[in-house]
């Protein structure tokens, strides 16, 4: 690591007590050579999180509380917009994450010449309901993009400022960061990290946010495949309902000049009504998709509203 470069730790918060002020003391233990902020965004956490980050009274942190729950992303965002180190580091709050990785993976950024180096946990300390979906997703976006990295999930990354700030994030994308850096461009490298057992409070993941990751990931891999070129899905959906559409006309026609009575047969009304109904309901989640990102990003707004910003001390500009 580079002693002459700031770096920046972006951390969100949501009802770690008990894991908030051991995580302050260890980053200042492994990054105490360093000049460094560390950022905590508490996303309106229910419970002592905030209190335990004041009672530190850690000079190096800087504490952004949110208004109301907005979730992972927007609370990413937040920290990322607020970041001001030539580095950003990013990590969860629960201690999964080991801060004693982070030198050797800046060192390989640095010396690499990489724009993002992304975690592999080795050994990870989860259970299946977190790690099946996880795998799942990590096949799909080997299989369907050119980004060779087995661990999407991973939370401990090392970006360089540009490719960190200019990420979006929505919905639950924080989950598709290193897809979504390569699709902006940023040369990925990926090192293995240790991974250990949550210790304090309780897992914020479930089997009902599967399906968000799902619908996040097909939209993510709409943006990268179809986005420029619409026509090319779209296009080829109608064709194929146009073609099974005209092959139906034409069957109920040869019925019909053999005498026979189609006027009771929905055969036709229903392929064609189902067809058109999947279309629509796709395409208006992406039209809706577009217009907020539009409505924010026309306006320099964000998707969240910030409460208070607190400084433990004098953090380097």
């Amino acid at each position: 690591m580079d002693y002459n470069k700031f770096y920046s730790l972006v951390i969100p918060m949501y009802n770690e007590e008990g894991n908030a002020g051991i995580l302050i003391d260890r980053i200042r233990e492994s990054m105490q050579d360093f000049q460094y902020e560390l950022i905590l965004i508490d996303d309106h956490s229910s419970d002592r999180t905030v209190k335990e980050i004041k009672e530190k009274n850690d000079p190096n942190v800087v504490l952004i509380e949110l208004k109301k729950n907005y979730g992972q992303s927007s609370a990413m965002m937040a920290g990322f917009d607020f970041a001001t180190g030539d580095y950003i580091i990013t990590l969860d709050g629960d201690l999964q994450n080991d801060p004693s990785d982070i030198p050797a993976m800046v060192n390989l950024l640095e010396t690499g010449g990489y724009d993002l180096v992304v975690g592999k946990r080795q050994k990870r300390q989860d259970s299946s309901v977190r790690t099946i979906p996880s795998r799942i997703a990590n096949f799909i976006i080997k299989k369907s993009t050119k980004l060779n990295i087995s661990d999407q999930g991973c939370a401990l990354k090392v970006f360089t400022n540009e490719t960190a700030k200019d990420l979006n994030l929505y919905g639950e994308n924080h989950r598709f960061i290193s897809l979504m850096a390569h699709l902006n461009g940023a040369r990925i490298a990926e090192m293995p990290v240790k991974h250990h057992a949550r210790q304090f409070g309780v897992s914020k993941y479930g089997m009902n946010r599967t399906f968000k990751v799902i619908n996040d990931l097909l939209l993510v891999l709409f943006n990268q495949k179809y986005l420029s070129k619409p026509i090319y899905l779209f296009g080829n959906i109608g064709l194929a309902a146009f073609l099974l559409g005209m092959t139906i006309n034409a069957y109920l026609l040869v019925v019909k000049l053999l005498g026979n009575d189609i006027g009771g047969r929905p055969l036709l009304i229903l392929g064609v009504l189902l067809v058109f109904i999947g279309i629509q309901f796709f395409t208006t989640g992406i039209v809706i998709d577009m217009l907020m990102k539009t409505y924010y990003e026309s306006q320099s707004k964000r998707p969240f509203n910030i409460r208070k910003i607190t400084s433990f001390g004098k953090v380097p500009a």
